[in-house]
């Protein structure tokens, strides 16, 4: 029905942005190439590397210095490409004219294929396409009958098929009957037979099961002729003989067969039971699934032993009812399992007895038990063979149950596959789509016991008559197999001998389209008798009853249990039923009930329901004007007709779901036929409108209650939507129309003049192909204004229906007056379609809407009502519960609405007439209060039931959405307008993001209209517009409606939501509207919403750039001036956006000091990870100086705090409204642009300069290596926004130097690995409720990545490639034109460096090696342009810059190294000719060398010396400067970078050992003592290295040398009492700090241009510096330094005033000085070890000997086994020896080709008098410089020897700088040893032991256990040989010596003390311990005691000579020193 519906698929709804409409779009993009992406040929680059590093281990190998050396190898280089014309003078107009030239040229022109779509579940507007009405099917199976053998072949047998339901206990499908016999057993029943029709051959059916269970069986039952003989002995041969006895049997055979070919002879016609067997279905589908194809499932009895049950129990799961209609059971899926094989061998007897179905149900059940009864029996032994699979999707040769052919049919002589109609086990709701009119009768038993006579071997003869003579029997009987199709009459089987037998025959029979009353069914009995006697008949009647068909008009269908007559029926007994006892009849047991059957209907007919058919029945006699109607027992004359027609609507509410649903298209059709056509009664028309109308809300709502499975996201019912899309029409508008009785046939569903045709059968078993894209909106105009014409009508009529067989098929073809060719089919005339249709043999459609079939001939005649005034007006009067229903459901009737109006402007061709007059005043009044009333009750009840509300509000918005393709569009648009006021003022009200989310909802709906720009009026001009729409031609030619220039008006209307913008662009107002109030941060409930508004514009732009009209670049600006506004509205939501420069870890963001409250969030600066240069630092160090008059206005961060409290935007949502921005920017028109830009206030402009500094950022390009290095597995690098490991690096790191990072942040990060939150802990939006993962289209993907083939991820890395190239092309496209703004206005400068701060930080992003060339022009341009801004103003800036160019200078691609060096080259030049030296440059151009080298991993000097050689080769062809000093600058500049160069190429080698890069960084920075910059920047960059390795303290003191060294040059620049006077100020903080100061001889002097300007020579600078430092010592523990650095800091922020500041400070301190006491006793700093290194190997490490300091708690063991190794990686594993002992060692004893290491522990050494300064934890440990080792020796030179025996050599080592230092290894440059003789060695022991048990006794809180550890040691018995063999070794006799006398003495002195210690031991644990320990202290005193008495008389002993006096006085006093032998070694 789709009425020139050209652009319908453009709207946002049809439009979406699927990835393969993206991959469709992505076709041919260049590959962009990315340095990031270029490995160097990894493996060879390894290799050279590593043969470097076992080459080269000395510092000095390459000569450093050597001129030559390094002129050579630059000479010898190769330059890259000069670019042509560098060096030429043009204007900078045609300069900038060329470069827009070039960046315009091949761009790609869609930006949105390159962005990937956003992802949404189900985006609201999009309305997916009703399933087309089809026939039911559960799950299909197939099931192939194969063969069927016995052990003897005697006689034909034959055999059905059905499934049975247990539980249910219910038969599930009507009978399959197969014959599988051979030709010669099938000619023993000639006579008997006809020809066999082809179906009735069939050997295969597809069984359709839709509620598939564990208890569901297959049940095969088996029938032979008739013949003498009960069952059991007709089975007997079958169980006796066996075929391989065949040749012994024969004669036994013989005899059998000739028996039964006299009784087919005979009884040919009749049937007897003869065996079943049953297949348990899920067993074989489970066991199939788990078996290989094919599987041979044998079933004998043996096997049957576990079979049912283990088989079954294995397979049951859980079983759940669903309401579903095609599927149970989860685990009883029939769909997917391997087709199997079976083979039955075992069939079990019938029983006469009991052949009821209720029988069978019994045995089914039994057969799941273990110990089946029928397991006992004994079986007939047979093969039968069946093959059991899914049932193919468009089986061929397949005759439905009603015998018609279901294409594909090649050819009717192939024997056809039966499809078997289910008879399903509960109801199923699906609407009747076919025609089909069946009956099932089923006999079940007789009772004949009480007859009088001979009946014994009974049958029923069955006949379907239509009147009462025999001739009128109809062929209407199917016939089984192997027969004709049709019979006139069917025998049930026979029981020998039983009177009162059960049946189990089902007879199907094909209803006739209308039934009279004289249609009955005749039940016939007969006996058969089985004998051949003289004059017997072979069947003799023995009774006769019937069954009416029609009993008041309704099909009689049931149980009957009637009574039988014994002699024929009289006259016209068929109109009555045989209950009735007629005259003169005789009948059998007295009238009763003897004969009990079953009559089934399958029927689209007959509803049988009563409701329904009493309605259909009224509705039909209206049509016909048959009056009075018989309905029931009722006579209905026409004066009752009325009330009677109102309460049977009315009562249709009463009537099962099921019929309803079966009937529903029938059923709404004749509602809406009352509606619109009021039945005329008794000559008073009669309204039914409100009756009818509240029927229908009552069934709609009903489906929905019930049927709440099949809804779409909508809540919409799938049958109701499939009725409105596929059958609803406006009634025939011509009221004579014939129509067809009701129950005649659905061609045309009565009264409604064949509207509706169901071609022969409508069935499609998928959706349609081609309606994927359509919507249940058949018919709109293309154009809000236009529409197509019509063509012919013979075009129009298509009638499909003559096509011969039966068409299921896969599209349904709906022409409603189509205009259009068939949905999918190219416009070809319809006869030609359909041949080709048909010839392709699919199942094609044949629902079929027809056209104008009789309205062509009649003409149109009005009808009395239309439907949708009818309908707007019933709904607006409706009250109480029906409005409710209605509100429920109202999508139904707004879809009703919409449809029936564009049947009607359709046929009464008014499409082409204007809008405004197409309706008349009181349709539009109802219409609007509707919306204006639903609109309040949104408003109203979101809080209660939102459910509702939600359904109701998007129903709304699709209904005005398709008002627009058909009403004036000011009237829809007042209508959203009524409905924004009312949801308006209760926001105002209440700020409840709820309704805002309805609000964007309904936005989002009405704006995904196909028309939305047009309607959007893109063209007018900003003055209110004359007309309400363009004229209508031109909006027809595309372009012209858009090409209107712009007057030159107040621009900024056109980019504020200024009331001129939101009247004249209505929607597009709305949305950008919506989009600020969300946005706003002040609306703080509105943080959910965030993602939702954003993907509403993403979504809308995302359509317009896809959209085939607006292909053209001037269209394309139109369209994007509807979005101007957005501009504005992301600048101001700018501090709300994420910060993707943090995940990027790039703090360039614009902000002078102001900027510094980011960072500052309390926690930030401490503890939070191995910090250098604190973000708030960093960022107030980025702004320049304070004291410079030029800091920029920093709109970003103003307060940033302040806005960053709001709920920050995920990552996202921010990225959709960035991708949006770009697209306004990259499509408006560019001179619009500049016009506003002009009118922007300088803070303004810098605000969008920032703005575009986060694009950059997020769009920024991650790397994807996808490269197969040697063998190993293709290593993916990809594209996670956290961060790229060591590629980026070298941004970082420079980053970190340059100070536009926090490097503290960076490592944060690395240490966690994770991408941090924001500082106000939102960057994720937490606000906007989402899984965070998911959030992040970016990042997501790394969870996918795993599973993407190479492929996928080249194409990923290609449309990421592009979309970064193009996203930073659009930002320099801006940038071109800000630069040409600004250039006009008078703060030029401050735009000017926001310019320039984006151009660099895109240089500093990963960029494709196309963009950077334009971004090196632009630079070029902007530079010569204003060449003082770079060089006096933002100097900054050009620190930046020189690092960025010679960054890209590195670059492995040299198309970026040729436009890098020239760019650096012209920089050069510049600064030149600016002042004839071009020392900044230089400066900075060294600086960033040396930052660069020193921190890259992977840089390659290959390439940087080649743009050297490039920059030289300009200098020398620059013939404009030939003759001035320049080329003799650049030269002696290239070759100094040279150097430095080759000197940090070294760096590299020693990549792997911290130690040595540090010493070498040390060197490099030692080396610039001259150039404070540099050194800065050289130890910023070992704090970096530090701070990575986690040696807090290092970085520290790194970080406090900065300072000292800025101090030093401040206190020359500027006296200001507060500042420290250089580095003298820092000496509390380390010793070492004074080798900063600036006293030598060639100290530049600060004033000289290029020195000191960095930004950290700054008193800000000086801050941050210490401010770190703080940071860095806190995180190292040393609390104590962080509060002498913090004394220097208080005084400049006491001068200051700064008191925020001096509360953070003093927090920071009392937090530092808490910790200390709380950590007391738990400190831990370092360890150190002595290590020396020994041999040639080690280069100029050899013989030298450093101690190094190692974290805490390192073991020797661990620094032996790191340095073990990591040498031996170096030189080999055999090359290197750890030296285990601590002597001297001899170098000649050594192995000269290998390296030795000595490692040993070393204590810090202080002297007696440092331990009185020396007395916390940290002093002990803190300004180290002299360590100690001892080593034991005897003179014999053993280690160990006795007590007297015993020497100690004490090493004390001097280090040449004060521990912790800026390194962590730091050289001896001083040793001495002194040796302890025995007895001092013995003096020592007993001190130490002595001190033990003092500390032991005055323990607080004592600690018994460690006392008696102590005590046990001192007197226990084991080792009271120790102190008192000690004692007894010295002190037994006066020394000879009388120099030892003092030791002598000494050592008793300690005895005595420790006598003492020991007892006041004694006496403290007697206190301790309980009585349990009593014994053991007694056993400890009793040692004492004993010790006590041995020691006694050694202790009391004197010495006599010292205690004479003494003359000379002034003897040396420190004899003791004196004495010990001291050797020096210096």
């Amino acid at each position: 029905m789709a009425c020139s519906f050209r652009y319908h698929k453009l709207g946002t709804g049809f439009n979406p942005n699927t990835l393969d409409k993206q991959k469709e779009r992505q076709k041919g993009l260049p590959k962009q190439v990315f340095e990031a992406d270029e490995m160097p040929d990894s493996s060879s680059y390894q290799d050279d590397q590593d043969d470097l590093k076992r080459r080269s281990m000395s510092i000095d190998d390459t000569p450093r210095g050597s001129w030559a050396c390094s002129i050579f190898d630059l000479k010898n280089s190769l330059p890259d490409a000069l670019l042509p014309h560098l060096l030429d003078r043009a204007p900078n107009e045609e300069i900038d004219r060329h470069n827009e030239d070039q960046r315009k040229a091949n761009r790609h022109r869609e930006l949105f294929a390159l962005h990937p779509a956003l992802d949404e579940e189900e985006p609201v507007e999009r309305h997916c396409v009703p399933e087309v009405p089809k026939e039911h099917f559960g799950q299909r199976l197939l099931v192939k009958c194969l063969s069927l053998k016995f052990e003897i072949e005697i006689e034909p047998i034959f055999a059905s098929l059905a499934l049975y339901d247990v539980k249910e206990k219910k038969k599930i499908s009507e009978n399959f009957f197969f014959d599988l016999n051979s030709e010669q057993t099938k000619a023993m029943l000639r006579p008997h037979i006809q020809t066999a029709a082809i179906s009735t051959l069939a050997r295969s059916a597809i069984f359709s099961i839709t509620y598939p269970s564990q208890d569901v069986f297959l049940v095969i039952k088996l029938e032979k002729v008739l013949q003498q003989g009960d069952i059991g002995e007709c089975a007997e041969p079958y169980m006796v003989f066996k075929e391989s006895d065949a040749a012994k049997n024969k004669e036994k055979l013989e005899k059998l067969r000739g028996q039964s070919e006299q009784f087919c002879q005979r009884l040919g016609r009749y049937r007897m039971p003869f065996a079943w067997t049953a297949i348990h279905l899920m067993n074989i589908v489970n066991s199939a699934g788990s078996l290989e194809r094919d599987t041979e499932l044998e079933m004998s009895l043996s096997e049957r032993k576990g079979s049912w049950s283990e088989r079954r129990n294995s397979s049951i799961m859980g079983r759940r009812s669903l309401e579903r209609t095609t599927s149970g059971d989860e685990s009883c899926s029939l769909t997917g399992f391997r087709p199997a094989t079976l083979t039955i061998t075992n069939f079990f007897k019938q029983e006469g007895d009991r052949l009821s179905d209720e029988d069978l149900y019994k045995f089914l059940a039994d057969m799941r038990r273990p110990s089946s009864v029928l397991r006992r029996l004994r079986p007939i032994t047979a093969q039968l063979k069946l093959d059991i699979s899914p049932a193919p999707e468009n089986p061929h040769y397949c005759l439905t149950p009603d015998l018609l052919q279901v294409k594909p049919y090649p050819d009717s002589r192939v024997r056809p596959t039966r499809e078997i109609l289910e008879f399903p086990a509960r109801d199923v709701y699906v609407p009747n789509t076919i025609y089909r009119n069946l009956l099932y009768v089923n006999p079940q038993s007789l009772n004949f016991a009480n007859r009088q006579g001979s009946a014994r071997n009974i049958t029923v003869k069955v006949q379907f008559m239509n009147g009462e003579d025999p001739s009128n029997a109809m062929p209407v009987i199917f016939g089984k197999s192997s027969c004709a199709d049709f019979y006139k009459e069917a025998y049930t089987a026979v029981v020998y001998h039983n009177r009162s037998p059960d049946f189990h025959d089902e007879i199907k029979i094909k209803l006739p389209a209308s039934l009279s009353d004289h249609h009955h069914i005749l039940f016939t009995f007969y006996h058969v008798s089985c004998q051949q006697k003289q004059n017997t008949p072979l069947e003799t009647p023995v009774g006769y009853t019937w069954i009416p068909m029609l009993q008041n008009g309704r099909l009689r269908t049931g149980h009957f249990c009637l009574p039988v007559s014994l002699e024929k029926p009289p006259q016209s007994y068929s109109v009555l039923s045989p209950d009735v006892p007629l005259p003169g009849m005789k009948w059998v047991d007295n009238h009763r009930g003897v004969f009990n059957v079953e009559v089934v209907a399958v029927s689209t007919i007959h509803t049988q329901d009563q409701y329904l058919d009493k309605f259909f029945a009224l509705v039909h006699a209206l049509d016909e004007h048959m009056f009075p109607v018989r309905i029931g027992d009722m006579r209905i004359m026409e004066n009752n007709l009325e009330t009677e027609l109102k309460s049977s609507i009315a009562a249709l509410n009463s009537s099962q779901l099921e019929p309803i649903v079966r009937f529903l298209h029938l059923l709404l059709d004749k509602l809406v036929l009352l509606v619109v056509r009021p039945p005329v009664i008794a000559g008073q028309i009669v309204n039914l409108g409100q009756a009818c109308f509240e029927v229908m809300a009552s069934i709609v709502n009903r489906l929905h209650k019930y049927l709440d499975t099949n809804q779409d996201m909508h809540g919409r019912n799938s049958l109701l939507s499939s009725y409105i899309h596929y059958v609803f029409r406006l009634p025939s508008t011509d009221p004579n129309s014939p129509s067809p009785d009701t129950n005649s046939s659905l061609t045309g569903p009565g009264g409604l003049g064949g509207s509706v045709h169901y071609a022969t059968m409508a069935r499609s078993a998928v959706r349609p192909a081609s309606l994927n894209l359509n919507r249940s909106r058949s018919l709109s105009n293309s154009n809000p204004d236009i529409s197509g014409t019509p063509t012919s009508p013979d075009d129009e009529v298509r009638s499909i229906i003559g096509s011969k067989g039966l068409d299921r098929s896969n599209s349904w073809v709906n022409t409603m007056g189509s205009k259009s060719a068939p949905w999918g089919s190219s416009p070809g005339s319809a006869p030609e379609t359909m041949q080709a249709m048909e010839r392709c043999g699919n199942r094609m459609s044949s629902h079929t809407e027809s056209a104008s079939f009789l309205q062509t001939l009649t003409g149109r005649l009005p009808t009395k009502k239309l439907f949708h005034e009818e309908l707007a007006l019933q709904w607006v009067v409706s009250s109480g519960s029906v409005r409710e229903g209605a509100l429920q459901q109202a999508w139904f009737f707004f879809e009703l609405m919409v449809k029936s109006i564009i049947h009607h402007l359709y046929f009464t061709d008014r499409l082409e007439s204007p809008r405004k007059n197409r309706f008349p005043e009181r349709f539009m009044d109802d219409i609007t209060a509707l919306v204006s009333t639903i609109a309040g009750d949104i408003v109203s009840r979101f809080q209660k039931d939102l459910e509702l509300v939600e359904r109701l509000n998007m129903s709304l918005a699709f209904f005005l959405n398709d008002l627009l393709s058909v009403m004036d569009r000011g009237f829809v648009f007042s209508l959203i307008r009524a409905y924004w006021k009312q949801v308006s003022t209760k926001l105002y009200a209440l700020q409840n993001p709820t309704l805002e989310s309805l609000r964007l909802d309904f936005l989002r709906i009405v704006c995904s209209h196909e028309h939305y720009v047009t309607l959007n009026l893109p063209c007018s001009l900003l003055t209110p517009p004359a007309s309400p729409s363009p004229s209508v031609s031109s909006a027809t030619s595309q372009s012209s409606g858009f090409s209107t220039h712009v007057q030159d008006q107040k621009i900024a209307n056109m980019f504020e939501l200024s009331v001129p913008f939101r009247e004249q662009h209505y929607l597009a107002g709305l949305v950008l509207s919506e989009l600020s109030v969300i946005l706003d941060p002040d609306n703080e409930g509105m943080f959910g919403l965030h993602k939702k508004v954003v993907s509403v514009v993403h979504n809308l732009l995302s359509s317009h750039d896809s959209d085939p009209r607006y292909a053209d670049p001037e269209v394309k600006a139109r369209v994007a001036m509807l979005y101007l506004p957005l501009i504005s509205i992301v600048m101001e939501a700018l501090p709300q956006l994420h910060d993707f420069t943090e995940s990027h870890n790039q703090w360039g963001r614009p902000g002078g000091p102001q900027g510094a409250a980011v960072g500052t969030s309390g926690e930030e600066t401490e503890g939070e990870g191995n910090s250098m240069i604190s973000q708030t630092v960093a960022m107030a160090i980025a702004g320049t100086s304070t004291a410079s008059p030029m800091s920029r206005p920093s709109s970003f961060l103003l307060n940033s705090q302040a806005s960053r409290q709001h709920g920050s935007f995920s990552a996202e949502s921010s990225r959709s409204l960035l991708i949006c921005l770009l697209w306004v920017l990259k499509n408006a028109d560019e001179l619009v642009l500049q016009k506003w830009f002009t009118d922007l206030s300088v803070s303004q402009l810098n605000r969008l300069l920032d703005l575009l500094y986060l694009c950059v950022s997020c769009f920024e390009y991650k790397a994807h290596v996808v490269f197969t290095m040697q063998g190993k597995k293709a290593f993916e690098r990809m594209n996670s926004l956290t961060f790229k490991k060591s590629k980026d690096m070298k941004a970082k790191l420079e980053e970190a130097i340059l100070g536009s990072i926090g490097a503290r942040q960076e490592m944060v990060r690395r240490s966690r690995g994770q991408l941090e939150r924001s500082p106000s802990g939102s960057a994720f939006g937490s606000q906007e409720n989402l899984r965070w993962r998911k959030d992040m289209t970016h990042w997501r993907q790394n969870s996918e990545k795993m599973d993407k083939t190479r492929a996928e991820l080249e194409h990923e890395a290609l449309i990421d490639g592009n979309l970064a190239t193009e996203a930073n092309l659009i930002i320099l496209d801006t940038l071109e034109i800000i630069v040409q703004t600004a250039s006009v206005t008078e703060s030029k400068e401050s735009i000017l460096g926001g310019v320039l701060k984006v151009l660099l930080h895109s240089m500093a992003c990963n960029q494709s090696a196309l963009y950077l060339q334009h971004c090196f022009a632009t630079q070029r341009a902007l530079v010569s342009k204003f060449p003082e801004l770079l060089f006096e103003e933002e100097t900054e800036q050009c620190a930046d810059l020189c690092l960025r160019l010679l960054r890209s200078c590195s670059s492995s691609i040299s198309t970026i190294r040729s436009h890098a060096s020239a760019s650096l080259y012209l920089l050069m030049r510049q600064n030149f000719e600016i002042g004839n030296n071009f020392a900044r440059v230089k400066m900075q151009v060294t600086m960033s060398l040396s930052s660069l080298v020193g921190t890259s991993q992977n840089f390659n000097e290959e390439f940087l010396r080649r743009s050297l050689k490039t920059i030289l080769t300009y200098a020398e062809e620059d013939l404009e400067l030939r003759e001035t000093t320049f080329p003799d600058q650049v030269q002696d500049l290239v070759f100094n970078l040279h150097m430095i160069l080759s000197d940090t190429v070294k760096m590299k080698e020693h990549q792997e050992d911290p130690e040595m890069l540090i010493d070498l960084m040390y060197r490099i920075a030692k080396g610039y003592q001259t150039s404070p910059d540099l050194r800065l920047t050289w130890l910023q960059n070992m704090a970096g290295k530090h701070s990575e390795r986690n040696n807090h303290a290092e970085a520290a003191q790194c970080l406090v040398h900065s300072a000292a060294l800025v101090a030093e040059y401040l206190s020359m620049l500027e006296d200001r009492k507060y500042l420290p006077v250089g580095c003298v100020t820092f000496q509390n903080i380390s010793s070492n700090v004074l080798e900063e100061s600036a006293v030598s001889d060639d100290v530049v002097s600060p004033d000289e241009e290029g020195i000191c300007s960095g930004k950290y020579f700054t008193e800000i600078g000086l801050v941050g510096l210490l401010e770190q430092a703080a940071a860095s010592f806190s995180m190292a523990g040393m609390y104590e330094a962080v509060n002498e650095v913090y004394k220097v800091l208080i005084p400049i922020h006491e001068a200051n005033r700064d008191a925020k500041k001096l509360a953070t400070i003093h927090g920071k301190l009392q937090e530092a000085f808490g910790k200390i006491v709380h950590q007391d006793g738990k400190r831990m700093f370092g360890t150190y070890f002595r290590v020396g290194f020994y041999g040639t190997k080690f280069g100029d490490l050899d013989e030298q000997e450093f101690v190094y300091k190692e974290p805490a708690i390192t073991k020797l063991a661990e620094i032996s086994h790191r340095l073990e190794g990591f040498y031996g990686e170096r030189f080999g594993e055999d090359q290197v020896e750890v030296i285990k002992d601590s002597n001297p060692v001899d170098k000649c004893k050594l192995d000269p080709n290998k390296a030795f290491i000595q490692i040993t522990y070393v204590e810090p050494y202080f002297d007696t008098y440092e331990m009185k300064d020396r007395i916390t934890y940290f002093d002990k440990n803190y300004n180290l410089r002299r360590f100690v080792y001892c080593t034991p020796f005897t003179l014999d030179g053993r280690a160990h020897g006795d007590l007297h025996e015993q020497f100690k050599r004490k090493t004390i080592l001097t280090t040449s700088h004060a521990f912790p230092y800026i390194k962590t290894r730091i050289n001896i440059i001083h040793k001495e040893e002194i040796i302890s003789t025995p007895i001092e060695v013995a003096i020592e022991d007993m001190q130490k032991k002595t001190q033990e048990l003092a500390f032991a006794t005055h323990q607080d809180p004592a600690d018994a256990k460690m006392l008696q550890m102590v005590l046990q040691g001192s007197v226990g018995t084991t080792v009271n040989q120790g102190p008192l063999e000690v004692a007894q070794v010295f002190l037994s006799e006066i020394p000879s010596d009388p120099k030892l006398y003092r030791h002598h003495n000494k050592l008793r002195l300690c005895f005595k003390d420790f006598t003492k210690r020991c007892e006041d031991a004694l006496r403290k644990n007697k206190s301790l311990i309980g009585p349990d320990q009593k014994e053991y202290q007694r056993e400890l005193e009793r040692n004492y005691h004993r010790l006590k008495e041995a020691l006694q008389p050694l202790i009391n002993r004197k010495i006599p000579q010292l205690y004479k006096p003494v003359l000379q006085v002034n003897s040396h006093r420190d004899s003791f020193s004196r004495m010990s032998l001291r050797k020096l070694d210096i």
